[in-house]
């Protein structure tokens, strides 16, 4: 593909059009006390969570989240020791990874285990299980 002007102005009209659709990100931090990533918006809305819960960052040790970088546009958060990247928008909507990394956290969630949810379990049994499905007549 040649990169001509009206290549490089469609993607300068498109790059306005999505800052303008989001807020950018003014600053970010991590603080150990309370083991969560925040980050400020040009909006004022302060968005915060806990990285083992975003991709890439599952793993990472509490010095690794120290440095943090605002990417050029605002739109997006780099971790460099980390090589990983978290984009504003997706954040905004909830996501903190992929599809299938957010059908994981889930799946987690799913299977956790308390008293409570054993007891309902085991109430559940005594009457027969989960009732069966009502068939649709065609």
């Amino acid at each position: 593909m040649m990169i001509t002007n009206d290549t490089i102005e469609a993607a300068n009209q498109r790059a306005v059009t999505r800052k303008a659709a989001f807020p950018a990100a003014v600053s970010v931090r991590y603080d150990r006390r309370v083991a969560r990533v925040f980050i400020t918006l040009d909006s004022g809305l302060e968005l915060a969570f806990s990285p083992k819960h975003a991709q890439g960052l599952e793993h990472a040790h509490p010095a690794d989240l120290l440095d943090v970088e605002i990417s050029p546009s605002g739109l997006g958060i780099h971790f460099p020791h980390l090589d990983a990247d978290l984009y504003i928008p997706a954040l905004l909507e909830g996501f903190l990874g992929s599809k299938r990394w957010m059908a994981e956290i889930g799946k987690k969630g799913g299977s956790a285990s308390s008293e409570a949810k054993s007891a309902a379990a085991r109430q559940n049994g005594k009457k027969g299980g989960r009732p069966k499905k009502a068939l649709m007549a065609a």
